[in-house]
């Protein structure tokens, strides 16, 4: 497992037609504030912050091609020269990490694919090295 100490929240969060939203800065838009999205956007405010991973390096739930079928991955991280580097899957704090998510993120990895695999629900994180076989990680890479 991969401890991740989230830096304090400096989100700004509104209310809209008796729903919550949250300004997403990568984005430059409002967002639903589920607790899935709480999870995604602190994540990646501690890649910004804390792990000091470029803003301009990273992509929010882009579109992906899994053979006829269309999905999103939540974080995709690219190296300098702009190939995939990681992805990271979200989910809300009360949805295990199970071995379905890191399933669901393998399959993401085919048709984007990175070298480092991560899996996060806020509490627990964890991650893997794509080699010839997956190597779990104890901590996030620094990144360059």
């Amino acid at each position: 497992m991969i401890s991740i100490d989230y830096p304090a929240p400096q989100f700004r969060i509104r209310a809209s037609n008796s729903t919550e939203q949250i300004f997403d800065s990568l984005r430059k838009r409002w967002l639903l504030l589920t607790p899935e999205e709480w999870v995604r956007q602190n994540f990646v405010q501690y890649l910004i912050r804390v792990m000091k991973y470029p803003a301009t390096l990273i992509s929010l739930e882009k579109k992906i091609r899994l053979g006829e079928l269309t999905k999103r991955f939540d974080i995709l991280v690219y190296d300098p020269l702009y190939q995939p580097w990681m992805i990271i899957e979200c989910k809300s704090a009360s949805i295990p990490l199970s071995q379905d998510v890191l399933e669901q993120a393998l399959r993401y990895n085919l048709s984007v694919p990175a070298r480092y695999i991560v899996i996060s629900n806020g509490d627990f994180t964890f991650g893997w090295r794509r080699g010839t076989r997956l190597e779990e990680l104890t901590e996030l890479p620094a990144f360059g």
